[in-house]
């Protein structure tokens, strides 16, 4: 049986990873067990799943938070903890693997802390490889911890390179849907409500990363994700807009062919695959018909109108404590947007500024990292 651990476990992934564990329960029961929950502010919905799934180790946000699901779970008599320092001790907990499904730089203490203590990681939180992924490639190596990544990208980039020799690899090409504004005039991107950079034309996801991926940062943080993953250089990735969302990515061999993964828009089939993985099981999710035609198109980004995934690429290539700060700055900015206190236009901006303003640490400590994270995150603005 392998215990499995989540934190972010009321958001888009987390919700999905517990569906994901009901079905397999169907096919393979008692192969896996929900150890740790951990969650935001909203317990009532955590206390909900803990009680459905039997878990008694819990964290939330905030001290009132805890009494309250405390309270719900009283006869189930729960540990619950709080705060990062909570935490972090969830996810030095009795598990075999934790699914970092929280969002933002939160996940890189509970992440660094799992793989201490030898759990393997089901990576969701990009922000862990963006900030830290030198030194959380490098624990994990160290102590024989796999990275099993969920992102639909880097899991079908993870699936291609199983059929191949590493030498053989000359580019991977991550593809992205181009977002809402894709074919959006440049000239009214400033007047972009929070409403309508909601709403991805292709996958549902948490609020953060539906920004992300209007502005096309989203896919420079994949592109440092991809370089930390697999140790490739930054002139060895390509971005491709593919509105379809079929082929989720590709990876070009030395002799031209190229390989992809194909699927319909769904986290569940990369959250299953981390799950289960070398297994594969049914996975309910709708199949492709190439028998009703498929058209698949591609295209180069616009770099111009979209600044957000030059930035991140930068930052990226010169490395250090600079894509720390590029991330948390992107954090402030996303959250001044959705509270109307920032334009869709003014995001690139406040990054751009927090990377020409910070002072790069060359080899940053975990310590270092993450008061560069908040440090930034406290000061970002226009």
């Amino acid at each position: 049986m392998k215990k499995i651990g989540i934190i972010g476990s009321t958001g888009s992934i987390g919700t999905q990873t517990l569906e994901v564990i009901r079905e397999l329960s169907g096919q393979k029961p008692d192969s896996f067990r929900v150890s740790a929950l951990a969650c935001g502010n909203s317990v009532e919905t955590m206390a909900a799943q803990a009680r459905e799934f039997g878990v008694k180790l819990l964290c939330t946000a905030t001290k009132e938070g805890a009494e309250k699901v405390r309270e719900l779970l009283k006869d189930m008599k729960p540990t619950v903890l709080y705060g990062p320092e909570g935490l972090r001790e969830l996810a030095a907990g009795d598990m075999d693997m934790l699914v970092t499904a929280i969002v933002g730089m939160a996940g890189i203490e509970p992440t660094l802390e799992a793989i201490k203590k030898g759990t393997d990681i089901a990576l969701a939180n990009k922000e862990t490889l963006v900030a830290a992924g030198e030194l959380v490639m490098s624990e994990a190596k160290a102590r024989g911890v796999s990275i099993l990544p969920v992102d639909s990208e880097h899991s079908a980039v993870f699936q291609c390179l199983r059929c191949v020799k590493r030498r053989q690899l000359s580019k991977i090409i991550l593809t992205c849907s181009g977002g809402p504004f894709r074919t959006y005039p440049a000239e009214k991107l400033s007047e972009v409500t929070p409403e309508m950079a909601l709403g991805h034309p292709t996958w549902n996801m948490g609020g953060k990363i539906t920004i992300d991926s209007a502005t096309l940062m989203n896919k420079g943080l994949e592109v440092i994700e991809a370089a930390r993953l697999y140790s490739a250089g930054f002139d060895d990735i390509e971005v491709t807009i593919h509105p379809q969302s079929i082929v989720h990515s590709m990876i070009k061999m030395r002799d031209g062919a190229v390989i992809a993964q194909l699927g319909c828009p769904s986290m569940k089939l990369p959250i299953q695959y981390a799950l289960t993985y070398p297994d594969r099981y049914f996975c309910n999710v709708p199949d492709l018909d190439f028998q009703k035609g498929l058209s698949l198109t591609f295209e180069q980004p616009d770099r111009s109108k979209f600044p957000c995934l030059d930035l991140a690429i930068s930052a990226g290539r010169e490395g250090g404590s600079m894509p720390a700060c590029m991330n948390a700055a992107n954090e402030k900015a996303v959250r001044l947007f959705l509270d109307g206190k920032a334009k869709f236009t003014d995001i690139p901006k406040i990054v751009e500024k927090a990377m020409n303003l910070h002072k790069k640490i060359k080899k940053p400590t975990a310590e270092e990292i993450l008061a560069v994270s908040y440090e930034t995150y406290e000061t970002a603005g226009l």
